[in-house]
């Protein structure tokens, strides 16, 4: 019979040890994962948030469990640093408060940290307090990259839990096992969900997502001809096929909050409301990361090829496309291209307009592969 941490791909001792705490009752209340990006950190803590949740340790079946493996139980909550350069004392004091309030559905409450790497003295001296001593029906599961990136008095106040780095070839195997496709199509995925198994897996089992690279790649390969105008043109397309996914969201959103409307109280319907609003903006959020992602790997690509090194190329399906922008481009310009990426996620995460952050990156890339408009004009 399978449980919640069976879909913790990659990671058996993870798999055994939340397995152990579970049966034997003996789930803490504050843990630190710790891994590379890809690691399985996000698919890990939802899988213990079900079986903290689930009366029966995470069936699968009930609708605790199916609230929480589609991530919209209201008693799971997920967040992520709001500001530029990580989390605001602001929202670190936004979720202590919460912390403090009862459950809506379950018996519990589960709060993941994603990237606690990325918060500084301030903020870890508003979470301190609750870290050490959360009510007991809370539990908190802060995600981090290393030990060292993490402040010494976060580690300190958790349960530390390693995660291994899954290679490259292992994480490929993964995909094509869990999502019934090629080498390729598995490589590709991973690239385009920067390294995460679960999100590579999820990316290679609709069509959209394939259809919406298809476009990003197209838009890159046009670049070099394109006006300024033709890239606001291509930045608005693509901005509205980021955001499509978002209208499924919105709907079951609806669906969710209308069936619960007759049994909830006003001020727990308001909770699921602001839940709503979060989810929907990490959402928005991932799929926005999503088209740069796309975008560093191709230009990561075009980096290699440079170098002399095409054995290496990833997106090995538009190969043309990459060989023809190598043809053009230097190292050190894609390197500043692929920078561009970087500062392009760093706005996004600083709420900056999507449309702006989209415009600029095309517009630099362009730049910085192909120069000024006048030099293209004289090259065509």
């Amino acid at each position: 019979m399978s449980d919640p941490f069976d879909r913790i791909l990659g990671q058996p001792q993870v798999r055994a040890f939340l397995r152990a705490a579970v049966s034997s009752g003996r789930v803490g209340q504050s843990y630190l994962f710790i891994g590379s990006a890809g690691s399985n950190k996000t698919t890990a803590a939802y899988a213990l948030a079900q079986a903290v949740l689930c009366p029966q340790g995470g069936c699968g079946t009930c609708p605790t469990c199916k609230r929480v493996m589609r991530r919209r139980h209201p008693d799971v909550r997920y967040c992520a640093p709001e500001g530029a350069t990580g989390y605001l004392v602001e929202q670190i004091r936004d979720i202590v408060q919460d912390v403090h309030l009862a459950p809506i559905q379950a018996t519990k409450k589960v709060y993941i940290l994603d990237r606690v790497d990325r918060m500084n003295a301030s903020a870890a001296n508003a979470f301190l307090k609750t870290l050490e001593e959360p009510p007991a029906d809370v539990v908190l599961i802060l995600l981090g990259r290393t030990v060292d990136a993490v402040l010494p008095t976060i580690v300190s106040r958790c349960q530390v839990v390693p995660f291994r780095h899954i290679p490259d070839a292992e994480a490929v195997g993964i995909v094509r096992q869990n999502a019934a496709v090629d080498a390729v199509q598995a490589r590709v995925a991973l690239a385009a969900c920067d390294g995460s198994i679960a999100g590579a897996i999820e990316f290679c089992r609709g069509t959209e997502r394939f259809a919406f690279r298809a476009d990003v790649i197209d838009m890159l390969a046009h670049l070099r001809l394109s006006d300024d105008l033709d890239l606001l043109q291509y930045a608005a397309r693509l901005l509205e096929a980021a955001q499509a996914p978002l209208d499924l969201v919105r709907t079951a959103q609806k669906e969710e909050l209308a069936a619960s409307a007759e049994f909830m109280a006003k001020a727990a319907l308001k909770q699921i409301e602001l839940r709503n609003k979060r989810t929907l903006s990490a959402k928005s959020v991932q799929m926005l990361n999503q088209l740069t992602a796309i975008v560093r790997s191709w230009l990561r690509d075009v980096l290699v090829t440079c170098a002399g090194t095409p054995e290496l190329v990833i997106n090995t399906d538009v190969r043309d496309t990459i060989e023809e922008a190598a043809t053009w481009a230097s190292a050190p310009r894609v390197a500043r291209a692929l920078a561009a990426c970087d500062e392009t996620d760093r706005a996004i995460a600083y709420n900056v307009s999507p449309e702006t952050c989209i415009d600029v990156l095309l517009i630099t890339v362009r730049e910085e592969l192909y120069g000024s408009h006048s030099a293209r004009s004289a090259a065509i």
